[in-house]
């Protein structure tokens, strides 16, 4: 009998053949001039980085952002993002943060959502329980790609003066460190020590200001395993996942509180969103 052929995309053995090439002076005897893991990590990624597939995200979010849809056949130019109706530079930066209109504080997606349902008349519940990367999900994605893109280079300033910024700050906070599920894993377990490291993927110490502009400040990101882009709201819940958690709900006030502890934790770090992970 035949055996199945295992097929793999094009992107995939791009990234192997990547992987090769910033590894290849790592392998056979040691000497002073082979590569630490580290660096040979960091070259696989700026190698990746040029050419980024979120590029293509991007260009999609700013068409999506200027086009007139849904019942009330209108475009996103008057959302307001915290910075004023239609300002979008600068303000990926400084979110999550507080907005009066919905007496909540809300991340980029859950204030792309609010936008889409008061300005474009879309149901904004459907949109919440559509999965990640399908439909009107996929959307709110490439929208956060390009809004992220307008801020790259910037540094994080998100605003504390609210009351309920610095409360999500502090639930956030404790979320961090709860421990719970099957496996007693808190987001803590693998984000809270310097050095620590998973395959090719290194892991921050959110706890600390660099290590949190580092974690916080490259989502949305373009996962080269999974081939998709991936918002902040997709990577905490595949947080939760892997914690074993039930899967909080999108724009839930734990995922915007996790999001505002890692902000502020960030504040002074560079943006490099949309950036590309493994």
């Amino acid at each position: 009998m035949t055996q199945p052929t295992r097929r793999f995309g094009v992107g995939r053995i791009a990234a192997w053949a990547l992987v090769s090439a910033a590894f290849g002076a790592t392998v056979g005897p040691a000497s002073a001039q082979q590569k630490s893991t580290a660096e040979g990590i960091a070259e696989y990624r700026a190698m990746l980085q040029d050419g980024n597939p979120a590029e293509l995200s991007e260009a999609r979010g700013e068409a999506l952002w200027k086009q007139a849809r849904g019942p009330r056949n209108a475009t996103l130019e008057r959302c307001d993002l915290g910075k004023g109706p239609g300002v979008v530079k600068g303000a990926f930066v400084e979110l999550p943060r507080y907005f009066a209109d919905t007496k909540r504080v809300q991340d980029l997606e859950s204030r792309l959502l609010t936008c889409m349902g008061t300005l474009q008349g879309l149901d904004v519940a459907e949109i919440a329980r559509t999965a990640f990367g399908q439909g009107e999900q996929r959307n709110l994605e490439s929208l956060a790609a390009w809004i992220s893109a307008e801020s790259r280079g910037l540094r994080f300033n998100l605003p504390t003066a609210h009351i309920e910024e610095r409360k999500m700050y502090e639930v956030g906070k404790r979320l961090f460190f709860m421990r719970a599920g099957p496996y007693d894993f808190a987001c803590a377990s693998c984000h809270a020590q310097d050095d620590k490291r998973i395959r090719l993927q290194d892991l921050p110490n959110i706890t600390q200001n660099k290590g949190a502009a580092l974690g916080f400040g490259s989502w949305p990101a373009y996962r080269v395993s999974a081939g998709a882009l991936w918002s902040m709201q997709y990577r905490l819940n595949d947080c939760y996942r892997q914690q074993r958690f039930p899967y909080p709900l999108f724009g839930s006030d734990a995922t915007i509180a996790l999001s505002s502890y890692m902000g502020i934790n960030a504040k002074g770090g560079e943006s490099i969103a949309p950036s590309i992970k493994r």
